[in-house]
């Protein structure tokens, strides 16, 4: 069962590997705002939508090299949600933010 339906449905490995992470950047985001607001039943349901995005980008990242990495962030994300590491979280809304970048300005 997916949130992102239409998404898992095939139109997430349209977008491009900068496009897909700076989606989840933003989920990312989301996330220490709503963790910061002490919103946590938000949080929890920001963290689920961040986790199908970066288990979507593994599904579609046959075409890209950097698997290992994807799922290296995907480890290191739940890791810091569940340990409530705010200041690993902020790292990783930082290098996911470059990739939001990278596609906003078209950089490869």
């Amino acid at each position: 069962m997916f949130v992102h339906k239409d998404l898992a449905a095939g139109r997430w490995g349209e977008l491009s590997l900068n496009a897909q992470l700076g989606n989840v950047g933003s989920e990312v985001s989301r996330l220490l705002n709503r963790m910061k607001n002490g919103n946590s039943i938000a949080a929890q349901q920001t963290f689920e939508r961040a986790l199908e995005l970066i288990d979507l980008t593994v599904f579609f990242a046959e075409r890209y090299p950097v698997l290992k990495e994807i799922c290296r962030l995907r480890e290191c994300f739940i890791q810091a949600y569940m340990e409530k590491n705010n200041q690993e979280l902020e790292y990783i809304n930082t290098y996911l933010y470059y990739f939001a970048y990278a596609e906003r300005n078209k950089i490869k």
